[in-house]
């Protein structure tokens, strides 16, 4: 009786495979058939008389309801926003100027509900220069508002409010799952509870307080570990310093019967003193009482001033700042802006200044440079940056072209670009790309001073009072005589890496001459 053959190695593999085919075939098969099931007890749920599909009211009897769902039904079952609502078109925090790294969200100018073309202004942001007005991207209705009015520190790319297009119902929109993030992150409100304090001994670790927080708990000898760190990374907050105080101050003010009281959750120890070896004060004021001396009020920069702050700092320490000044004749600008009044035409002083700089930079563009970080860069255009005092602090729109603009163009630029400075109405290319800066003080009764560079420009000039003086006028005939003279003192800040000493003082003389002859330049 012969063995029976053994079968070889490949064949066997092939019949494991195809079992284990037949076997994921009948799983499958399995999952269809419950998968199905689900769906028309799911159907059988649903009223089958009325569906209402993108504003449409389908109408179906019973005969129609099963054999209805095996096509097109499915397709309306699933794109109806009563089954999963409406697709969002995000609107997210632009980038509104170059060095915007966050916003505020001052005003919503649209409702939710409000329908809304592209170019339409959706909201007022507060950027790091102005208020600039967000416009509409898309066509839509303005569907759900996530970051409200007077929001601040919104970073960019943050989801602020959601669209939906035209013709979809926006009361269906769905909302990311990121919202719920979103309110998480929101700062801790006065109405929470106040942690109980705690004398317990416990191991010395290393603290991390903010500059506020170090000062309020040095002021009043308070311990900083008493005070309980909300802060990332376990940084003592100026609000953390604050609730601590709050805390000890009513602990000092409680009457005498509350010894007897059961003992409160904090000690009422003396302050230990704290761990920063700094001198320690008695606690002498407490939030919501009138102040006591060496205390202060801190208040919030906004995002200007507080990128004003940083340019300024990174200006000053960065470019190296050389100073020239020269004295100029007022007398022939005011003659000629008499002659040009009785023609009905007003222009300032300053209008002549801007337009004498932009001349000489044109005349020397050896000057009309700007630091890169591969060194000098020469500008093509002359673009004079004029800098306005506003209520949110400075800031320098530009008069774009100025040397070829005549004095009556840049007297009505200049008027409308500040009064937009003021009222906070800038846009962004109205305020981006100076060659050059003009910052004039006289109205304010400064007879000189020194600017700081607005960077990357390579020059500012200052511009003080003009003044009466006394002075000999050789050019008489029959010898000096003295006269009296209209004088402005006018400096010039200017980088010593692009513009030297030397080129400094003749582009000063060039100015002079251009200013001290109005006729020359008053043409463009």
């Amino acid at each position: 009786m012969s063995e029976p053959e053994l079968e070889p190695p490949a064949a066997a593999e092939k019949k494991k495979a195809a079992a284990l085919q037949r076997k994921k075939g009948t799983a499958m098969a399995a999952s269809i058939r419950l998968g199905r099931r689900a769906v028309f007890i799911a159907l059988r749920a649903i009223k089958p008389y009325k569906l209402t599909v993108q504003n449409r009211l389908i109408i179906q009897d019973k005969r129609q309801w099963t054999a209805g769902w095996t096509g097109s039904g499915f397709r309306h079952l699933f794109q109806s926003p009563s089954v999963c609502g409406v697709a969002p078109l995000e609107v997210q925090m632009p980038a509104l100027s170059p060095t915007m790294e966050e916003g505020n969200i001052v005003k919503w100018l649209k409702k939710e509900g409000d329908e809304v073309a592209a170019g339409d202004a959706l909201c007022e942001i507060e950027t790091d220069k102005a208020v600039v007005v967000m416009e509409s991207n898309e066509d839509g209705i303005l569907a759900k508002i996530l970051v409200q009015e007077g929001s601040r520190g919104v970073r960019l790319g943050t989801l602020i409010a959601l669209m939906v297009s035209e013709g979809e119902d926006w009361t269906r929109v769905e909302i990311p799952a990121l919202e719920a993030v979103t309110l998480t992150t929101a700062p801790p409100t006065a109405a929470d509870p106040a942690p109980p304090l705690t004398t317990t001994p416990s191991a010395p670790k290393q603290l991390r307080l903010s500059p506020a927080a170090r000062h309020i708990l040095d002021t009043h000898g308070l311990d900083p570990h008493l005070a309980k760190a909300t802060g990332p990374r376990g940084l003592i907050t100026k609000e953390d310093a604050l609730k601590l105080l709050n805390q000890s101050g009513e602990r000092l003010s409680a009457p005498p019967a509350a010894a007897v009281a059961p003992p409160a959750p904090f000690s009422v120890s003396p302050p230990i003193a704290p761990s920063t070896g700094r001198p320690t004060f008695p606690a002498l004021s407490v939030p919501g009482k009138p102040g006591m001396p060496g205390t202060f009020t801190e208040i919030p920069a906004s995002n200007v001033r507080r990128v004003i702050a940083q340019r300024l700092t990174q200006s000053k320490s960065t470019i190296p700042h050389a100073y020239a000044s020269v004295d100029c004749d007022l007398g022939p600008i005011m003659k000629l802006r008499k002659q040009l009044a009785t023609e009905d035409i007003k222009v300032s002083v300053n209008d002549f200044i801007i337009k004498a700089a932009a001349v000489s930079l044109r005349e020397m563009p050896e000057v009309n440079v700007m630091w890169s970080g591969d060194g000098l860069q020469a500008l093509d255009y002359i673009h004079i940056s004029i800098a306005v005092a506003t209520p949110r602090g400075l800031i320098t729109p530009i008069i774009k072209d100025a040397a070829n603009k005549g004095l009556q163009e840049i007297a009505a630029t200049a008027k409308a670009l500040a009064q937009k400075a003021r009222d906070g109405k800038l846009l962004p290319e109205e305020y981006q790309g100076g060659s050059f800066s003009i910052s004039n003080l006289g109205m304010f009764g400064i007879s000189e001073f020194s600017a700081v560079i607005n960077p990357p420009q390579a020059c500012i000039l200052a511009v003080g009072g003009t003044r009466a003086e006394l002075r000999l006028a050789p050019q008489n005939p029959d010898g000096p005589v003295l006269c009296t003279q209209q004088l402005m003192t006018v400096t010039l800040s200017s980088d010593g890496r692009l513009v030297d000493d030397e080129l400094a003082s003749r582009f000063l003389e060039k100015f002079r001459t251009n200013l001290e002859q109005p006729q020359r330049v008053s043409v463009p």
